[in-house]
């Protein structure tokens, strides 16, 4: 592996979540969010969504900056697949209520598609995280409230992990941090493929 090499891993996303993962784990990760209209995107189901959206981000935010053949850009996307449907980000208020109405004291799959891209290399490397979400069985009231404080419409499933609705996620089979929108050991096992150590990343 090239250890000794000079790395930067620039994230595709605007998650303040995705960031924290990796800025916890001693990788300072520069931000530029891809801008892609993700609606554009079909699939027929959360799976596949997820790793086309991943690569679709990390490829448009490559393709835009200048030569650094040390330069890595990860792309990741995050998709809930619930009862035969898929869910992303609820539209409103009125949609994300009627998901935990849907969701509460059941359980989904969240998967989290993750695209590494060589910016000089090329090299590619991709997968997907998926966690088991068990969700409490919650009342109407607190349906209500967690609506009404704006967190579930931002986040794919109209939940977090790492937030509060952190409370109402009884328990999850799997990795949290793909829950919370970026796997460490997926990614690592990423840049492995790539040659590149995820040590070689650490903040000094």
């Amino acid at each position: 592996m090239q250890s000794d090499n000079v790395y930067r891993l620039i994230l595709a996303s605007a998650s303040p979540a995705r960031r924290a993962l990796l800025t916890g784990a001693g990788i300072d990760a520069e931000i530029i969010v891809s801008g892609v209209d993700e609606s554009v995107v079909e699939a027929e189901d959360a799976y596949t969504l997820s790793l086309a959206l991943a690569r679709m981000k990390a490829r448009t935010v490559a393709a835009e900056l200048p030569a650094d053949p040390g330069a890595l850009v990860l792309g990741c996307d995050s998709v809930l697949a619930f009862e035969g449907e898929i869910f992303g980000k609820p539209a409103d208020a009125r949609e994300a209520a009627q998901r935990w109405m849907a969701m509460r004291g059941k359980s989904g799959v969240l998967h989290t598609g993750h695209h590494l891209t060589g910016l000089v290399s090329g090299r590619q490397a991709e997968a997907v995280g998926t966690t088991v979400v068990h969700f409490a069985d919650v009342t109407d009231a607190e349906i209500e409230a967690y609506v009404a404080s704006g967190e579930p419409l931002q986040v794919a499933g109209a939940f977090t992990l790492d937030g509060r609705g952190g409370a109402f996620v009884e328990r999850i089979e799997g990795d949290p941090g793909n829950v919370i929108g970026l796997s460490l050991p997926l990614l690592r096992t990423l840049l492995a493929e790539m040659d590149v150590p995820i040590t070689a990343l650490w903040r000094n």
